[in-house]
């Protein structure tokens, strides 16, 4: 009897996607930083060119396996293409120096720049031309925009954000309104250059952050508002945040994937969304820093007993970015396990 070929990462993934089971559980190792190491770079010089970047993410695609590329550089990005700060560190993801937006005046005056004249946003469509001329329609490209509503914490500071919102409702909404029209304009540049979908990274909407009736007046319009203007999939992330409870309001807004929280149960997670939404998660990238080898196939096994039947799942971290003190034989580890468990 003839065994049916493997599928490809891409159609494993649109398998899952379409909540039918595919020949294993897919799953992302979202290594952003990891392909500096990977090349022998330095974190800071290996997002310095489209083709290491590239090169990186799809060396490490070989290496372990799994079924996406991830054009994520880095979230302080966005903010550079605005004309802030980025600091990069040796053993970390570049984080946004001070804030761009001093004054909430500031914001009645404020104009999106250009995809086409921030060389820092370029790279990364370049970045993903390269992936996408070595992989065709084999293994998904993932995008990244950060969305309007979280956007504020990076140009503006977290305190000063929650301020504005709660004090000064117009130039919220100015902020909302300027942030937006640069999210979709990234977002489909992303998918211009070969991006298969865009995960739209919204923390501030989770219910860690903020109570659900104001998501439902904030976050949640915004995403609504966004989202139907993007040209392509996307998946909603809230980087480790509690979505649980809003699970139905996220449905709402039109994406297909919900980055889930380790803080939550898997199982009510996909009670939750069956049918209407694919999780994407939750190992925890914090204590995976310190796993062995049987911590890391324990993990996944236990994510695929609860939710990896019937599709709908989708095995990565639970924040959406792999920390870089994550050692190479824990990644490994990763992948071998759902190579050994995940067959559906």
């Amino acid at each position: 009897m003839n065994r049916p070929a493997p599928m490809t990462s891409m159609q494993r993934v649109v398998t899952a996607l379409s909540h039918q089971a595919p020949d294993r559980v897919p799953f992302f190792l979202l290594n952003s930083l990891h392909g500096a190491r990977e090349l022998g770079l330095s974190i800071k010089d290996y997002f310095a060119a489209a083709e290491t970047v590239a090169e990186g993410q799809l060396r490490m695609q070989a290496k372990y396996r799994h079924d996406c590329l991830y054009a994520f550089f880095y979230a302080a990005i966005e903010v550079e293409a605005w004309g802030g700060e980025v600091v990069f560190v040796d053993d970390g993801p570049p984080n946004a120096g001070l804030p761009l937006i001093r004054q909430p005046e500031a914001i009645r005056g404020l104009t999106a720049p250009r995809i086409d004249d921030c060389p820092c946003l370029t790279r990364v469509l370049a970045a993903i031309a390269g992936m996408k001329a070595r992989v065709g329609d084999t293994v998904p490209i993932i995008g990244v925009v950060i969305s309007p509503f979280s956007l504020p914490v990076m140009q503006m500071g977290f305190e000063g954000y929650l301020t504005l919102m709660a004090e000064q409702p117009d130039l919220f909404e100015r902020l909302m309104a300027v942030n937006t029209a640069f999210c979709v304009a990234w977002a489909n540049a992303q998918l211009r250059a070969g991006a298969t979908a865009i995960c739209y990274f919204d923390p501030v909407s989770s219910t860690t952050i903020i109570p659900r009736a104001l998501y439902l007046k904030t976050g949640q319009r915004v995403a609504r508002q966004t989202l139907s203007q993007i040209q392509g999939p996307s998946a909603t992330h809230f980087a480790s945040g509690r979505c649980l409870s809003i699970v139905d309001d996220v449905v709402e807004t039109g994406t297909a994937i919900v980055g889930v929280s380790a803080e939550e149960d898997l199982a009510a997670l996909k009670k939750a969304c069956r049918g209407r939404l694919t999780l994407l998660g939750n190992l925890n990238g914090i204590t995976m820093r310190h796993w062995d080898d049987a911590q890391a196939e324990a993990a996944v096994k236990t994510a695929i007993d609860k939710v990896g039947a019937g599709g709908g799942f989708i095995l990565a971290d639970n924040h959406g970015e792999i920390p870089w003190q994550v050692p190479e034989s824990v990644l490994m580890a990763i992948s071998e396990a759902v190579h050994r468990w995940g067959s559906c």
